[in-house]
């Protein structure tokens, strides 16, 4: 148990029997009234945010959770293979757990984030921003790098995502997973 005002971002809660990971919290001292803290928590199944208003002193049922560092292996008709880079136990993982799995490629490094009381695995995050090659993408021209211009480009992973026009045909680019967003041109 931990009380509403020590409440950080990062944290997992129980709440109404389901886990929440907090994303945002504001601690509000009115001119008149008691403090109170106002959060943002986000579900850990369904990814949806909830706002929620805690008085202090208000007592919540903290989640211990443990980040692990797995290595993608391969994708079968069961799901993502990972094995722990610790103990080399491998598991299987749905697509619907992993954030930016469509940029998950093999070799590929993910954070795993289990409940540490139960052993249960929650999701998998890939890291914020990969480097990817671009397998197929319409040939640049000369002098394209002035505008803001996008074209589509298609990636080693299947995913396609929007690139400026001087970018070509095998070169790297670093991608943002949350939103599949260019970032930048990476040299190999």
């Amino acid at each position: 148990m931990i009380l509403c005002q020590d409440i950080k971002i990062g944290t997992c809660i129980d709440l109404e029997g389901q886990l929440y990971f907090c994303i945002d919290f504001l601690h509000v001292k009115p001119g008149k009234g008691n403090t109170f803290v106002r959060t943002k928590l986000k579900n850990v199944v369904n990814g949806r945010v909830l706002e929620r208003t805690f008085q202090i002193g208000f007592k919540l049922n903290d989640v211990r959770v443990e980040r692990r560092p797995y290595q993608y292996l391969y994708k079968d008709d069961m799901g993502y293979v990972l094995m722990n880079q610790e103990t080399f136990e491998q598991i299987t993982l749905n697509g619907d757990v992993i954030t930016g799995v469509e940029y998950l490629k093999e070799g590929m490094e993910i954070e795993v984030v289990t409940n540490a009381t139960t052993g249960d695995v929650l999701f998998g995050e890939l890291p914020i921003k990969v480097v990817l090659q671009v397998t197929y993408t319409e040939p640049g021209l000369k002098g394209d790098t002035a505008t803001n211009t996008l074209k589509p480009a298609k990636l080693e992973t299947g995913t396609e995502v929007r690139v400026p026009l001087f970018i070509n045909e095998g070169e790297f680019v670093e991608i943002d997973t949350r939103d599949g967003s260019y970032v930048g041109r990476v040299k190999a």
